[in-house]
């Protein structure tokens, strides 16, 4: 971990990423190929947690959610729900902004098959404290997913039995409201376990939440 609490542009703590990085790095050296860093304001109340960057997603772009399925459902439905501007056209060079909203994910480095074993899970939650703590107005958190979900409880040092993951669930973690979403991947909506008025209705709740608050 560098001095500011996130990971470098060459960070050695994972072997297994390491060496998809740097095989990826001698394929497509004009991809990003490394960490990807947050996205959005360091003010903002919310803070989304994805899983991990995919292939050829944010490990290319360099953007979280940039370049695969899973940012157009994302970024469409922080763009109806007003917490991002502009338009999205999958390239970080779109102008896209987000408004009172960042996203990162609970693996900065990009997994083969998008898998992260249970302990680059571990080791890679060492950034989120940070994240969170760089936040001064945060209040509300997204998982997307599982993993993410888990990962954001025991960076909390909060109890999974207490805090089940569940799709559409919410639970207070500390000084944050945690709201929990499957994935927005290409499989869940084709497989219907996760329909695009399923996912506004998560943002709908966080949106009611920072309202009331």
């Amino acid at each position: 971990m560098t001095a500011t609490g996130k990971p470098g542009h060459d960070c050695p703590r994972c072997p297994r990423l390491v060496a998809f990085r740097r095989h990826w790095r001698e394929r497509e050296p004009g991809w990003f190929n490394a960490p990807v860093p947050s996205f959005g304001p360091l003010d903002a109340r919310v803070l989304i947690v994805g899983l991990a960057p995919g292939l050829q997603g944010a490990n290319r772009t360099g953007r979280p959610f940039t370049g695969d399925y899973a940012g157009d459902l994302l970024y469409g439905t922080l763009l109806d729900f007003k917490f991002a501007k502009g338009h999205y056209e999958a390239r970080p060079d779109d102008g896209l902004e987000l408004v009172d909203c960042r996203i990162t994910n609970a693996v900065r480095c990009v997994p083969p098959e998008n898998r992260p074993s249970a302990a680059e899970i571990k080791t890679c939650r060492e950034f989120l404290p940070p994240t969170f703590s760089e936040m001064p107005k945060l209040k509300a958190l997204v998982a997307l997913g599982r993993i993410a979900h888990d990962s954001i409880v025991a960076a909390l040092d909060g109890k999974r039995s207490a805090i089940p993951f569940k799709h559409g669930g919410a639970h207070t973690i500390g000084a944050y409201r945690l709201f929990s979403s499957y994935h927005c991947s290409r499989y869940n909506t084709n497989t219907g376990v996760l329909t695009p008025e399923m996912f506004r209705q998560v943002f709908r709740s966080v949106q009611d939440f920072l309202a009331a608050a």
